[in-house]
């Protein structure tokens, strides 16, 4: 018999990410005092103490964060588990959460969805447009049923390479970059505001390879970005599909970089638990894998 419930250990979890009794009861809508007796009864039937009182706070004591790793990891089974029998139960499911890094081609990822759509009419889907870190929290915390990522995936996630992509510095031709008429260094880019996207994840603990310069403007969109480039106000790495159209124009020009004028990446299609992915999942996951594999090589 096991001593402690699930119920048990998703309060004394709710605890600890929420960051006290009051607030994990408001997350689990249950009174405080059914969160306390919880976190007691773990304390009592283990004969360990998980929290130590110091003033107002509750900290975890080193057997508690040991508790707390093996208990969420328990407990997200348990709900991948239910998630799976779901799936099987339904046969196909009724909506679909889809994490997309924004990297990924946006006329691609529409033409995915266009067609999946046209075999599945009655499926829902849910687009997250995630950056970075905001795609490995969706998929650690198994929102969505499907992701695309870019560069690193999260710690004990596997995917497919599904697609590699080229990003190359650029800025307005009448940018002050470009009037020094010369090959460039990163030093020559210190003195000049360089365009970040900003991490969607709330941890925002994914580092980035992309900052060269503490001057700089931080946006939460593309659009934004790739604009505010054209206004001059600034350089950055884009992918090329992004700026295609304004490298065609002249509106943006690609900067003459000695080193690090192009980076390479790479898109990873992942599952966050491929054995609960639902066939509504796979199918969408291998209609992006077909259309991306339809693509001119060039």
């Amino acid at each position: 018999m096991l001593r402690i419930s699930l119920d048990q250990w998703r309060a004394f979890i709710a605890v600890v990410e929420a960051g006290g009794f009051a607030q994990a009861a408001e997350v689990l809508n249950k009174s405080q005092s059914t969160i306390s007796y919880a976190v007691r009864q773990i304390e009592e039937r283990l004969e360990v103490a998980v929290f130590a009182i110091e003033g107002r706070k509750a900290l975890l004591t080193t057997e508690g964060r040991i508790l707390y790793r093996r208990g969420k990891s328990l407990v997200d089974e348990a709900t991948r588990l239910e998630r799976a029998a779901q799936n099987l139960a339904k046969g196909h499911e009724q909506m679909l959460s889809l994490a997309v890094e924004g990297l990924f081609p946006t006329w691609l990822l529409l033409r995915c969805i266009e067609r999946f759509g046209e075999e599945a009419p009655e499926t829902r889907i849910e687009l997250y447009e995630s950056v970075m870190g905001g795609t490995d929290e969706l998929l650690l915390s198994g929102a969505v049923d499907l992701a695309i990522c870019a560069d690193n995936l999260p710690t004990g996630h596997t995917g497919d390479v599904i697609l590699r992509y080229r990003a190359v510095a650029a800025a307005a031709p009448f940018h002050p970059l470009h009037q020094l008429g010369r090959e460039l260094g990163m030093e020559d880019l210190k003195g000049h505001r360089h365009l970040v996207i900003r991490d969607s994840g709330l941890q925002r603990q994914r580092p980035s390879v992309w900052n060269v310069t503490e001057r700089r403007l931080t946006v939460g969109h593309k659009a934004t970005s790739i604009r505010a480039a054209c206004m001059g106000m600034g350089f950055a790495w884009y992918p090329e599909d992004w700026i295609r159209e304004e490298l065609s124009a002249g509106q943006l020009k690609p900067l003459p970089l000695k080193d690090g004028a192009e980076r390479w990446g790479a898109m990873y299609l992942v599952y966050p638990d491929p054995d609960a992915a639902g066939p509504g999942a796979r199918r969408l996951g291998a209609i992006i894998k077909e259309e991306v594999q339809s693509l001119d090589p060039s």
